[in-house]
């Protein structure tokens, strides 16, 4: 038996004899789901974290619940329900993990940027990481310094790490979980917590790209938006490079290539993006706490269908880092349209 299932075991009272003490009455199990459904979202939002994918996230917290409503009579209430429910979010995680690849993004593939013109290399066999829809995972009524805990660099940083370092990582740094409560759920030390903690803060500092923060986005933000949606339908290179800051990066997994500069990702739109000009309607949506559009591709029909969705990371007033998508499935995830309807150009 390993370490990561002993702890499951622990926190949910299966492997133990312990459990409710004599004659104190057991929790009702009737009782779990109105107990436990309001910590959904953010146990979903902790799977992410550690899994960097919504699909394999949402079927973590149905096993979650599973193991929790089984071991709900034997709940002693020493910690709060919230916090039980992350110890074993987190145990389950950690059992879903063991011998998995990492969910990267391009640009954490360790190869040089590429150059526009070069031809495109898909990678379909890399488990890429997945944008999250902010219905999912986002609570508004979160602080700004939670709603950081969700940026898609910062998910994509955490691949980097070992599975217990993420962790460790998550629980004190996102949870504010203090050493002693994350010793207790993954059955270490506080010592062999807090040196986790300070190696995986050091492979953060040489793998996380720096963007926004979690704010929202500016006036001056905003207004560039609607630019940027306008530019990709007039496919209006100009414009598009003008609204990204030079050293502006762009990757679109499942191709392994990733673009820097300006002028580069200008020429990459301009000469290997099939659509032309009013062939890319964009909707709004929001990933991560980020801004983000489905984009859309005219067909020979007329209509327009997915194309690519796109993640946008800010830096002041122009976009620094955009992760285009392609992977249609994302855009029901996100409720998007599986099809737009033909259009045309104002005044033709």
């Amino acid at each position: 038996m390993t370490q990561t299932q002993t702890g499951i075991q622990a926190e949910t009272g299966t492997g133990t004899p312990g459990g409710t003490p004599a004659g104190a009455p057991a929790p009702d199990r009737g009782d779990f789901t109105t107990v436990a459904d309001p910590f959904r979202r953010e146990l979903l939002a902790h799977c992410y974290r550690m899994t960097g994918s919504v699909h394999d996230a949402e079927d973590l917290v149905q096993e979650t619940y599973l193991r929790a409503w089984r071991a709900y009579h034997s709940f002693e209430g020493r910690s709060s329900v919230r916090t039980w429910l992350h110890r074993i979010a987190t145990n389950v995680c950690l059992t879903a993990l063991e011998g998995k690849d990492r969910r990267p993004l391009p640009t954490g593939l360790g190869q040089p940027g590429s150059t526009a013109g070069d031809p495109l290399d898909e990678r379909a066999e890399v488990p890429w990481l997945e944008p999250a829809p902010d219905a999912l995972v986002a609570d508004p009524a979160d602080a700004a310094e939670a709603r950081e805990g969700i940026r898609l660099a910062f998910v994509a940083a955490l691949q980097h790490l070992p599975a217990r370092q993420r962790a460790v990582l998550i629980l004190r740094d996102v949870l504010r979980w203090k050493a002693a409560e994350v010793a207790e759920a993954l059955e270490t030390t506080p010592a062999a917590v807090n040196s986790a903690l300070q190696r995986a803060h050091a492979q953060m500092d040489r793998v996380r790209v720096a963007g926004e923060t979690a704010d929202e986005p500016t006036p001056e933000q905003r207004e560039l938006l609607d630019r940027y949606v306008q530019a990709f339908w007039d496919k209006d290179i100009d414009t598009i490079v003008s609204m990204l800051t030079r050293e502006a990066v762009w990757e679109m997994p499942p191709f392994a290539g990733w673009y820097q500069g300006a002028e580069n990702i200008g020429r990459l739109i301009d000469t290997q993006c099939p659509g032309q000009t009013y062939d890319m309607p964009m909707l709004p949506t929001r990933a991560n706490g980020q801004p983000a559009f489905g984009l859309y591709m005219r067909t020979p029909a007329g209509d327009f269908v997915p194309f690519q969705l796109q993640v946008l990371t800010f830096e002041g007033p122009r976009v620094a880092h955009v992760a285009a998508f392609f992977s249609p499935g994302l855009f029901e995830l996100f409720g998007l349209p599986e099809r737009l309807p033909a259009r045309e150009p104002e005044g033709h």
